[in-house]
C-alpha cells in the first residue's frame, strides 16, 4: 500500500486541513474501487464535464446528488434482471455503485444526461461577482484631499 504521510505537514501548516483531508481520502478511494471508469474533462475556463461509462443502466436506475463541494452518483441495478437465467460467462459489470467527486467552492452542476451507456455531468464554475477581482480608477487631478495626521496624534496625545 503506497500511501503518502502528511503528518509532517499538518504540524507545520495552518488552516489546510480541508486540502490534506481531501488528498487522503482519493488516495483511499482510488485503492479500493474502480468501477465505473469515468473521464474528468476541462470544456472551457469554468466549464468541467465528468463522463461515466455506467453501459446496462438506465437513467432511472441511476441517481445524482449534488451537496455543497460533493457530487454523489449512484447506480443501483434491481436484482431480479438476471434471475432465472445462467451464464456461462458473466464479463459485463452489472453491479450497484457509488462515485463521489470533491468540487471546488462555486462549482455546481448545469446539466446531466445519459445516452448510449455514458452518463455525462456538465459543471460550471461561477464566482460570485463580490469574490471577483475588481479594477479601482485612479482619480487624477486636484480633487485629492489631504488627512492632517499631526491634528489627530495631537487629540491622541490629549485624552
Amino acid at each position: 500500500m503506497n500511501r503518502f504521510d502528511f503528518t509532517p505537514y499538518r504540524r507545520s501548516t495552518v488552516g489546510f486541513d480541508r486540502l490534506f483531508d481531501l488528498l487522503e481520502n482519493n488516495s483511499r478511494a482510488q485503492q479500493s474501487e474502480n468501477y465505473p471508469p469515468f473521464n474528468i474533462e476541462r470544456s472551457g475556463e469554468d466549464h468541467y464535464r465528468i463522463t461515466l461509462a455506467v453501459a446496462g443502466f438506465k437513467d432511472d436506475e441511476i441517481e445524482i446528488t449534488a451537496q455543497q463541494n460533493l457530487l454523489l452518483v449512484a447506480g443501483n441495478k434491481g436484482s431480479d434482471e438476471n434471475e432465472g437465467k445462467q451464464f456461462l460467462h458473466m464479463g459485463i459489470a452489472n453491479r450497484n455503485f457509488e462515485r463521489r467527486f470533491e468540487l471546488a467552492d462555486f462549482v455546481r452542476v448545469d446539466n446531466a444526461a445519459l445516452s448510449d451507456g455514458l452518463l455525462v455531468i456538465d459543471l460550471v464554475r461561477e464566482i460570485p461577482d463580490a469574490m471577483k477581482p475588481q479594477k479601482i480608477a485612479i482619480n487624477a487631478g486636484d480633487n485629492v484631499t489631504q488627512i492632517d495626521h499631526k491634528s489627530d496624534k495631537s487629540s491622541d496625545k490629549a485624552a
